[in-house]
């Protein structure tokens, strides 16, 4: 809503300004509930003003090469993942956790910076659209026929029925024109929707448990903690590959079967981690994983962008963020437990595993059931565009229909009344 609004640079500063508001804050907390409100509140929201902007204005530059660009710009996750940890252990050592969250939070501000180099779309672009739509107008306003015109006048106009009505679609239309529920009716939507809430609730539970995992198992700590790194690594890898690959001639205009692959072969790296044995099983583990989350990472908002377009992506990134948070929520919590509940870590990774794989499968069967159905409606309209005489007919009986209605409906009889006193009025002068 406030991307559609304002645009993205305006957001992405505000949500700088409240990131480094929040860690600053911190500093001076003196409870959990204050760290929980400046740390978790505050720079949480301000970071999700950070994201989702950087994500909608990629689809308004980029166009030909825009599975690379994602790709790329979701790579610098994985590079704060490898920096952050050691930085912050730098950092506490050195200055303490008050001094820490200091510096962090100027750290924080260069969104600020970023958000400035955001260049919004120029006025000659602009320009162009309104020229264009100016055009459409001239063409429309020379296409009025005299049948519309009859159905336009004084005495063909239906009476309006109530202002409640009228009133409760501008507000409808005021919500909708920042944010487009209609998408709800698109089938492609749907698919990705319902695929994406299932998705999550094994997505990022098995990067939690992974270091206790290995410490479970015997692992010394710092061993443990590099799994994390190597993860990381991959991950950083993986995404602009992915967007490179994504870019393909082969694989791009079928982009959704090869976001379904990711997310089954993500699923299936969790199937089979109980099964790594030791800290080399482990090592294994975590580089096929981060080159499985890399890749899924890479391709979340490009498949988006893919089945809605670039014009309704910014409400179609905000809905479905809204349904993705419960289930991101949820999986955690699941997971521990899961892990509670049988002393083991291994029903947590069975359980992450098989979700994934039953997001991946439902995705690659309905995206060829929507595949399948699309073709056919495009054969359709190009059977009805090579027919022009069915158009004109079709076209010809709507016309004649709405007439009717106009003319014979029940709304208009106050006004033939009044007409009809009037001609009464003239004849007795």
């Amino acid at each position: 809503i406030l991307v559609n609004r304002y645009g993205s640079r305006p957001v992405v500063i505000f949500g700088g300004l409240l990131c480094g508001i929040g860690m600053v804050s911190a500093a001076f907390c003196t409870s959990i509930l204050q760290l929980y409100i400046c740390v978790g509140f505050i720079t949480g929201f301000g970071l999700a003003l950070n994201l989702q902007p950087s994500v909608i204005i990629i689809g308004k530059y980029f166009l030909k090469r825009r599975p690379i660009a994602n790709g790329l710009a979701m790579a610098g996750s994985p590079v704060m993942l490898c920096t952050l940890a050691p930085l912050n252990q730098f950092l506490f050592d050195n200055f303490g956790w008050r001094g820490s969250f200091l510096i962090l939070g100027a750290i924080l501000l260069n969104c600020c910076v970023a958000g400035a180099l955001f260049r919004p779309m120029g006025a000659a672009t602009a320009s162009v659209k309104t020229q264009a739509t100016e055009e459409g107008k001239d063409a429309l306003k020379e296409e009025v026929t005299k049948d519309a015109m009859e159905m336009s006048s004084p005495m063909n106009i239906p009476m309006e029925t109530t202002t409640e009505e009228e009133g409760g679609k501008d507000c409808c239309e005021k919500i909708n024109q920042y944010l487009d529920f209609s998408l709800f009716k698109h089938r492609g939507f749907l698919i990705y929707l319902i695929g994406n809430v299932l998705m999550f609730l094994g997505f990022f539970a098995p990067i939690v448990f992974l270091a206790p995992y290995a410490k479970h198992i015997g692992i010394d700590e710092y061993s443990a903690a590099f799994l994390l790194s190597i993860l990381a690594i991959v991950d950083m890898i993986a995404r602009p590959t992915t967007g490179i690959i994504a870019n393909s001639k082969w694989v791009r205009p079928r982009i959704q079967y090869f976001f379904s692959f990711s997310i089954a072969f993500n699923g299936a790296c969790h199937l089979l981690c109980p099964l790594a044995s030791g800290y080399t099983g482990l090592v294994v583990y975590s580089v096929f994983f981060g080159l499985a989350f890399g890749m899924v990472c890479a391709m979340l908002f490009e498949t988006l962008m893919d089945l809605v377009g670039a014009a309704r992506f910014t409400s179609a990134v905000g809905l479905v963020t809204i349904a993705e948070c419960c289930t991101i929520l949820l999986g955690p919590p699941i997971g521990g437990t899961l892990i509670d509940t049988f002393g083991d870590y291994k029903y947590m990774f069975i359980k992450c595993g098989a979700v994934m794989v039953l997001a991946g499968t439902f995705l690659f069967i309905m995206n060829y059931y929507n595949y399948r159905m699309l073709a056919k409606e495009e054969k359709e309209r190009k059977a009805k565009e090579e027919d022009p005489k069915s158009v004109r007919t079709e076209n010809e009986g709507r016309n004649n229909w709405n007439k009717e209605i106009v003319r014979d409906g029940p709304e208009l009889e106050p006004l033939r009344e009044e007409r009809e006193g009037l001609k009464k009025e003239v004849n007795g002068t």
